[in-house]
């Protein structure tokens, strides 16, 4: 199976690393600063064996990839990831899919005209520790479910900022909460069912007056079945990232996932007394070298099984598409101030360029 990377920066090298621990064929990769593709292929000793482009098009129309990654400021992901899909391709988009309710709806509809597979990188599913309390869920072993919280508390300072001119502004990023903070919203809502009735928050710049967007944002969700998300998201942390947190309340069970990744479980308490704290300890240990995680392996073999089988991915367009509409939201409640009801008939970060 070919495939090709678009986009060499901060987050390439867990995508080249994925690809290669399954197998596939890394054919190209791409990107407008040639210095960036040189020294990713160099550490991965892919200096000699791919083809080196700046612009995606002329790399699609050559190489033919049944998979492409589109690994370049979330701006530009819609743009590049139609154009991979109208060429036949399946595609593997880093989060958020896109930055506007349209942008997409016509990844969504364009992979459905072309008979591709689109999936979206949140790569955090695939965590042990997530996967099992994703099957307590499944399994109603917390009974009617309460509420459940995210606290993600991070640092990201100036130099951060300053290393890709487009982070933290509305056109191609988005604050705190769609880049940063995306992946916990995910998780939160796809624990909780996904159903999403409204939400409220508060958004923020209160210590990086160099970008556009937030770096604080406090939100509350209110799902159709009655329960509830509280999502705590911010870069001020002094001086470095404090913690990634995900806790879930239910009538017959509380767990609490922690780690740099949300990696570990440091509560796990279940009316049936299936399982102990220790035991689930030992069951889901996995080291993590840094934040990301070890999920874009096994997103990609899912993916690859995907393609090959012809079913839908893990983590599908649609479900991307609402963990950013769900940001989108918050957004928009922090502009009104006042609740806002989901689903949005449009909505994109734009749309807050005059917020701070």
């Amino acid at each position: 199976m070919k495939y090709a990377l678009i986009g060499c920066g901060r987050i390439s090298h867990k995508h080249i690393e994925a690809a290669m621990n399954n197998g596939v064929e890394i054919v190209a990769i791409c990107d407008k600063n040639p210095y960036s593709m040189e020294n990713l292929a160099k550490n991965f000793n892919l200096s000699d064996s791919v083809n080196f482009y700046t612009d995606y098009d002329e790399l699609i129309k050559k190489e033919h990839p049944d998979i492409v990654a589109v690994a370049t400021d979330s701006g530009s992901h819609t743009v590049i990831a139609i154009t991979a899909v109208k060429a036949g391709c399946n595609v593997i988009i880093e989060k958020p899919i896109a930055l506007s309710v349209y942008d997409a709806e016509r990844i969504i509809d364009s992979a459905k005209e072309n008979g591709v597979t689109v999936c979206v990188c949140h790569q955090n599913r695939f965590n042990k520790v997530v996967q099992k309390v994703r099957k307590a869920v499944e399994e109603n072993r917390f009974g009617k479910l309460f509420h459940a919280s995210a606290n993600i508390r991070w640092n990201r300072n100036e130099d951060y900022y300053l290393q890709s001119h487009w982070r933290g502004t509305w056109k191609y990023d988005g604050g705190a909460l769609m880049n940063q903070c995306i992946h916990d919203v995910d998780l939160l809502c796809w624990m909780m069912g996904y159903e999403v009735d409204e939400v409220f928050a508060y958004t923020d710049n209160l210590n990086h007056n160099y970008i556009e967007a937030e770096d604080l944002s406090v939100a509350l969700i209110r799902f159709k079945n009655g329960s509830y998300g509280v999502i705590e998201g911010t870069v001020n942390v002094f001086p470095k990232n404090l913690e990634e947190t995900l806790c879930i309340f239910g009538e017959k069970g509380t767990v609490k996932l922690g780690g740099q990744s949300v990696n570990e479980i440091e509560e796990w308490n279940f009316q049936d007394g299936f399982d102990n704290l220790e035991d689930v300890k030992l069951q889901c240990y996995e080291e993590m070298r840094n934040v990301y995680g070890n999920g874009h392996t096994l997103l990609y073999a899912d993916m690859i099984d995907a393609v090959k089988t012809g079913r839908q991915a893990y983590v599908t367009a649609d479900e991307g598409k609402r963990a950013m509409e769900i940001v989108l939201a918050m957004y928009k409640s922090a502009q009104l101030g006042q609740p806002v009801k989901l689903p949005l008939k449009y909505g994109s970060t734009v749309d807050f360029r005059r917020e701070f």
